[in-house]
């Protein structure tokens, strides 16, 4: 059994996420806290498995316990609140910090919309009982330097593609942050809401020597470029005339996932042997088949090592698809990615 800790400073909420988590089966609430002081107790009191938690509460937000915990006693932690379906800088903050995931909460028929997404919530409890968790160090750096000089010469029409998942958006930050400004182009499809998608490029962008932005129809891939897939569409790389483009699909779920990985790899299958690939951190198999048919055709590949995830499935698939080239620790994967298209 998953023991599970609420920490929600609304009854309603903590009464009836409580009940929709006990119907899983294999999940158990140990206890439901109103603010994070009464939480630091429980947490001694219940030794908790996972923890969901609040970000807007009395007495101290969620942002500066989740600080506090992870810095003293790392353990799993899923965000639940309203301020998510905003795309709020705060969520993104805890994923940061070291939360695990996030998953919106109900602003209105609370008991009726979160039985609604009940099986989303099983899965990210499961999820992150399961998951890696680090040390919170206050004095982590959103910058880094490059890592190769920003003199090296790349291959040309080089382009870089990364998948990643659950734990993906600290994941992407440590490789983006590598980035010198005349890197090659990067693509990213990385599974994540609406809203978020954009929030999260934005953020990046401002602490990245290259430029990041959400993708849109039509975008040219260039040197120094990063474009990561909207939240509700699929990322595919064309080529017209003699440009490499980024088109976007409304089609269906790919892999129970839009924007999906494979959507991505396929895409860049006719220019295999210019791509260099990465499959980051993440929960489930979406890439490893897309990643296998990249090298099958000539791609150079790689998968995050099971040390440095979050979640170690979808780069795990890889592995036992023998679709990944290289197998490669977090800190290492921008220096590998760009060896591999350097000249």
């Amino acid at each position: 059994m998953i023991k599970v800790l609420i920490v929600d400073d609304s009854p309603l909420l903590r009464a009836v996420l409580k009940a929709v988590l006990e119907q899983a089966g294999d999940i158990e609430v140990v206890g439901a806290a109103k603010d994070p002081y009464e939480a630091r107790d429980m947490i001694k009191a219940l030794q908790p498995d996972v923890l969901t938690l609040d970000i807007e509460m009395p007495k101290m937000n969620g942002l500066s316990f989740l600080k506090n915990l992870m810095r003293l006693r790392p353990m799993p932690v899923v965000m639940l609140s309203t301020l998510t379906q905003k795309g709020s800088p705060e969520t993104l903050e805890a994923l940061e910090v070291g939360a695990v995931d996030f998953i919106a909460k109900p602003m209105s028929n609370v008991a009726e919309q979160l039985e609604a997404y009940a099986d989303v919530l099983y899965q990210k409890i499961r999820t992150a009982s399961r998951a890696r968790v680090r040390p919170f160090k206050a004095d982590k750096q959103l910058g880094a330097k490059p890592a190769i000089a920003s003199d090296a010469k790349y291959q040309a029409r080089s382009v870089m593609a990364i998948g990643a998942s659950t734990g993906g958006t600290e994941a992407l930050r440590e490789v983006l942050t590598k980035l010198p400004s005349n890197s090659p182009p990067v693509v990213i499809t990385q599974h994540i809401p609406p809203v978020f998608s954009s929030s999260f490029a934005m953020r990046m962008d401002k602490c990245c020597e290259v430029s990041v932005k959400e993708a849109q129809d039509g975008d040219e891939l260039g040197i120094g470029k990063v474009f990561i897939a909207p939240g509700d569409k699929h990322l595919l790389i064309v080529q017209k005339g003699t440009k490499l483009v980024c088109q976007l699909n409304d089609g269906e779920k790919v892999n129970r996932h839009k924007p999906a990985v494979d959507v991505l790899f396929d895409s860049l299958i006719p220019i295999a042997k210019n791509v260099h690939a990465a499959l980051l951190t993440g929960m489930g198999s979406d890439g490893a088949q897309g990643l296998l048919r990249l090298k099958d055709a000539g791609a150079s590949t790689f998968a995050q090592d099971e040390a440095s995830c979050v979640v170690w499935g979808m780069p795990r698939a890889a592995v036992e698809l023998d679709a990944a080239s290289k197998v490669v620790s977090l800190d290492a994967m921008a220096k590998a990615l760009l060896h591999s298209a350097s000249r």
